[in-house]
Formats: C-alpha cells, structure tokens, sequence
C-alpha cells in the first residue's frame, strides 16, 4: 500500500510498497480518507522530535472508514465512517483510573512512538475510533482530533460568557480556542503578529489585540516562551492562564507573580479519552472547525504539504483520495 514515510529530516518520501498493517483481535483496520497536519508532526518533521526508526510513517489527526475488524470487536463497526483517536491510554494505570488519561505514563501517541496514520490503511485498537455520522465535510474531520484539544482547554479553564479572553497565537490552536470560545458566547481578544493568521481568526469571531488588560481568562496555544510574560501581565487578578502550547524553556515567572496577583495556571495536555472526544464530534456539524484550512494536498506531494504548512496561516490536510470524503 502508499504511505508517507519520513526518511530524514525534512524529507518525506511516498512509498508504493508499504506493508499492510496487522490487524489484531482488538483492533480495526481503516482505510484512511485524510489527514490533517500539526505543530508535532512539523517538529518530527524538522528533526525537532526524533521518532523511533526512519523510514517512519507520518501524522495522527486521521479519519476513514472501518473496512474489517478484529476477532473481539464487534463487527457493526464493520462500514462506519470514523475519527481515529491518536493518543492511546493504557485505561489500567492510577492516571486512567482517575480519568485522567491525558497523564496515563504509558500513553501511546501515535506518529512519535507508534507509527503513524498518513497510510492508505492502518489498524487502531478499537476503543479509539469514534464512529461520526456521514454528514460532516471531510475538511471538519481533518480538524476533529486539534479541536478536541481546543474544546478540552476551553472546558478546563472553567471559562464563562461573563469572562474577558486572551488568546496568544492563531496558529491552527489558536484559531480553533477562537472558534470554541465564539461558540460560547464569548468575543475572544487575540495577539497574532502574522496578518493573515490575524485576519482568520477574525473571522472565526475574534477581535484584534488592542492592548487592553484586565482578562480574566488568558489561553497561551504559541509555545513561544517570550509571549508568555507579556500575557500574564495584562491577566487580572485571580486570572486563569491556561497553558496550551508547548516549550522547554522555565517560566519566565515568579512566585511573586502568581501569589499576589492569585493567579490560576492551568496546564491543558490533549484531552480525556473518552468524554472529550465524543463531546466535541457532537458539535462537528455545527462547529465547522474545517474553516481553519487553508491547503489540501494529495498524499503524492506530501513533501509539499509538510515543508510549506509552518508558513501558511490557516491548516494544511492531506487528502488520500477526494472519492472517499
């Protein structure tokens, strides 16, 4: 079968002769329709993050359809239309058992340390695929795994329609915390130095930064540790500053920061499987998160889609074939 298959940093080759995926007791085998691209993915990509073995099979926000299922799992899946699930707890550990699953040590994600879903077929355990209705555009499902995330840290910062938010960066996260707080009620302030990542989530329903403070509510989704200071610092007092983007520099914050100001810093890390995700498919048809794409690629140009998706300023998918959407 095709697959897109990193073989070194920065490049990708299309593969015609990939092996088929086995298919366990437990597990579905899906014949992938599309895959959307993310920060992580980039990052393995660049060389930033290094996968297990080259050549590695990219990506991890896919969907398909269930074409044959496993000896243990029941075959009405068997035809269904589906969003994979990339993050693959073990549900047996403390963190599991607590319902936290995002913590589960044992946690598989999918394109770092298990292979990826950039693949004409793949096989996923069956408790993380989610069947979805026909209805949705194939756009919305490229997006369904990031706005999950999005809806996962709006749901943890407690927000209401009463609260004043700031959100730092529109890059695919931002734009969809733009679009989940929107939904909500909620008229998003947003800092976004690209003006076309500006101009989008305008249109998504925010507002430009005009240098305002008082937020009650900041969400981070850059990773750019040198916004993060600036952002607290226009946070009132007894802000929730949630923490959706990732880096590995220290927090350019003191105790002094958060104490006399009673600040809340809440980390945000993926979502809770499985709440989380069923939540946020009930919402795809009128969510529309698919108004956060800007490219579609097939997988042939996959190197294309890959080394142009940091500089375009909405997100980038590829399309295994536009006769499956």
């Amino acid at each position: 079968m095709k697959a897109a298959v990193l073989t070194a940093p920065e490049r990708i080759e299309t593969a015609d002769d990939w092996p088929e995926p086995f298919c366990g007791p437990g597990d579905v085998l899906v014949a992938v329709h599309g895959v959307g691209l993310c920060g992580t993915d980039l990052a393995v990509f660049h060389g930033k993050r290094v996968p297990p073995s080259t050549p590695w099979v990219m990506g991890h926000e896919g969907f398909g359809r269930v074409v044959a299922a496993g000896a243990d799992v029941p075959d009405h899946l068997v035809g269904r239309r589906v969003v994979i699930e990339p993050n693959y707890a073990c549900l047996k550990c403390a963190d599991c058992l607590t319902g936290l699953t995002s913590a589960c040590p044992h946690r598989a994600i999918v394109g770092l340390d298990a292979p990826g879903v950039l693949a004409e077929r793949v096989a996923v355990p069956a408790a993380f695929v989610h069947a979805v209705p026909d209805g949705p555009a194939a756009e919305d499902l490229a997006c369904a795994e990031p706005y999950t995330v999005a809806r996962a840290a709006v749901r943890r910062s407690g927000v209401t329609d009463r609260d004043r938010c700031l959100v730092v960066g529109a890059g695919a996260q931002g734009l969809l915390l733009c679009l989940v707080l929107s939904r909500l009620g909620i008229t998003p302030v947003v800092t976004e130095p690209h003006p076309l990542r500006l101009e989008r989530a305008i249109r998504l329903g925010a507002v430009a930064d005009d240098g305002r403070t008082g937020f009650t509510c900041v969400f981070e989704s850059s990773g750019y540790a040198p916004a993060l200071r600036p952002a607290v610092d226009r946070a009132a007092p007894g802000a929730t500053v949630v923490l959706v983007g990732l880096n590995a520099e220290r927090l350019p914050l003191t105790t002094d920061d958060v104490v006399r100001r009673q600040l809340v810093l809440r980390g945000s890390m993926i979502y809770e499987h499985p709440g989380d995700f069923t939540a946020a498919l009930t919402e795809l048809p009128a969510a529309r998160p698919g108004a956060v794409i800007e490219a579609r690629f097939p997988l042939a140009r996959a190197q294309e889609a890959f080394a142009g998706a940091a500089g375009r300023a909405g997100k980038t998918w590829i399309d295994l074939g536009s006769d499956h959407a």
